[in-house]
């Protein structure tokens, strides 16, 4: 899993002339995404398939699409035909993914070239479809492509023994759950993904025991929203009905002890108890670190939105994590620009964030998307307002986490470092999540994949400047 070492198990397919051998596999847009990549990739890679290191190479050129709004569309249509723009007569072009999975003929139209479409929900069948178009490879291509997307998978869907996670250096992400059942009026995930469908906890302890005997030092925990986990499951599949995803980091800590950093991330406001906060705090292997998109702060905005709308019930839980876990880091994201946005409202947004002091903020703007409850809204916040309000909410932010930063100037982290140049380190901290927070720089090349102590002096906006364990004990 991708580190070299990491790599799966190559096995010989069934003897005959095969003429699809290789792959190359873009994967576009989240870590969810990321997973299923890794989980194509292996499924080929145990039939015999090898992967290629450039498009060139590859006799099949697959293409995870994003689909969650236009701007990672428009993303994956321009990854795509640049593959067909250059495509060999021999080759076949495949897009997975949710693109495919919410808008395949519109996908096919836009792009052409693709050769088959496979959907988010049935990734697992991409063996099946690679067949099909191997039945066709001494044809010339199809005028229209093979659609493979048939219905949802139910509970303890089969995926072959395949690891449902992906490797990010010394990182790796471990599926929980696919799909969601929120109702969010703005957000077309459950259009994409279906309803959320929880894996069942063995399932999740063996992959984790895996991801521990191949090295890894960080296990990060994602679904739509892990806080939901386990609401499909009884105590058949071995779970706790009333504590599901407590019960579940309790059995992590126990199955995979050599593990240092396991992080949960895409909590919903509401669903984080006292159980999870208690079993946070007492283990320090899950890391004193919470991603908890909001959204907004004004009431009636949020219920526009469909949004948990009890703010007060979000500062509560917010001051019981923090009364728990004084160290934790909360990231938060919230959406600007929503129809009926006024900028009464969004006052409010500001003088919220101003009093929680989040750690990590994130801010988008809205853009309608095909199909949601909000497109029946009209839109009614210009691009220009939109845009200046998500400045705005950046420039309240940006003070507040220069100052956590600061406040951490002559304490020693642990970082695990991601990367070296001339002279320098890069790593992450426990408030760091791969991508979407900051980053730690250190003044000495230290091994790369290893969790290493460092003091910090000196701090940025966003990012840390540190020195060694080896530079501080000089002095």
């Amino acid at each position: 899993m991708g580190a070299e070492r990491r790599g799966p198990t190559t096995v010989a397919r069934h003897e005959r002339d095969y003429l699809l051998k290789s792959f190359y596999l873009i994967s576009l847009g989240c870590p969810k995404n990321l997973v299923d990549s890794e989980g194509i990739a292996t499924l080929l890679q145990r039939a015999g398939y090898e992967p290629a290191a450039v498009p060139g190479e590859a006799d099949l050129l697959i293409v995870n699409t994003c689909g969650f709004i236009e701007p990672a569309r428009e993303e994956s249509r321009a990854v795509l035909r640049d593959l067909a723009a250059s495509k060999r007569p021999e080759q076949r072009i495949i897009a997975a993914g949710c693109y495919s999975e919410r808008y395949p003929r519109e996908l096919a139209d836009e792009v052409p070239g693709i050769d088959a479409l496979i959907g988010t929900r049935r990734w697992m069948d991409i063996l099946d479809l690679v067949e099909q178009l191997e039945g066709r490879e001494k044809q010339p291509p199809p005028a229209q492509p093979v659609y493979h997307l048939p219905e949802a998978p139910t509970v303890g869907q089969d995926t072959r023994g395949v690891i449902r996670a992906a490797a990010q250096g010394a990182s790796a992400y471990l599926k929980l759950a696919d799909g969601c059942r929120r109702a969010c009026a703005f957000c077309a995930i459950p259009l994409i993904k279906g309803p959320a469908v929880s894996r069942p906890p063995e399932d999740i302890l063996r992959d984790a025991r895996r991801l521990a005997d191949l090295g890894f030092q960080e296990i990060i925990l994602i679904a739509q929203d892990t806080t939901d986990y386990g609401h499909d499951l009884d105590v058949e599949h071995g779970v706790d009905e009333q504590h599901p995803l407590a019960t579940l980091l309790e059995s992590l800590v126990e199955r995979v002890p050599e593990v240092p950093w396991i992080r949960l991330m895409y909590a919903y406001p509401g669903q984080i108890t006292e159980r999870l906060i208690a079993t946070m705090a007492r283990h320090p292997q899950v890391l004193p670190y919470v991603d908890l998109p909001l959204q907004h702060a004004d009431p009636d905005l949020l219920r526009r939105m469909r949004r948990p709308a009890n703010v007060n019930r979000v500062r509560d839980t917010i001051g019981s994590l923090r009364d728990a876990m004084p160290e934790i880091a909360i990231r938060t994201t919230f959406l600007v620009g929503y129809p009926g946005e006024t900028e009464e409202a969004f006052q409010t947004l500001l003088e919220f964030v101003e009093e929680m002091r989040f750690d990590r903020v994130g801010v988008f703007t809205y853009s309608e998307e095909e199909g949601t409850p909000a497109a029946e809204l009209e839109d009614d916040v210009p691009a220009e307002v939109k845009e200046d309000r998500r400045e705005r909410l950046m420039a309240v932010q940006q003070p507040i986490s220069l100052g956590k930063n600061q406040e951490l100037v002559g304490e020693t982290l642990d970082v695990l470092i991601e990367g070296q140049d001339e002279g320098l380190s890069v790593g992450r901290s426990y408030r760091d999540a791969p991508e979407v927070d900051g980053l730690v720089l250190v003044q000495e090349e230290l091994p790369i994949e290893e969790l290493l102590p460092v003091r910090v002096v000196a701090a940025m906006t966003y990012d840390l400047i540190a020195e060694s364990s080896s530079q501080f004990e000089d002095r």
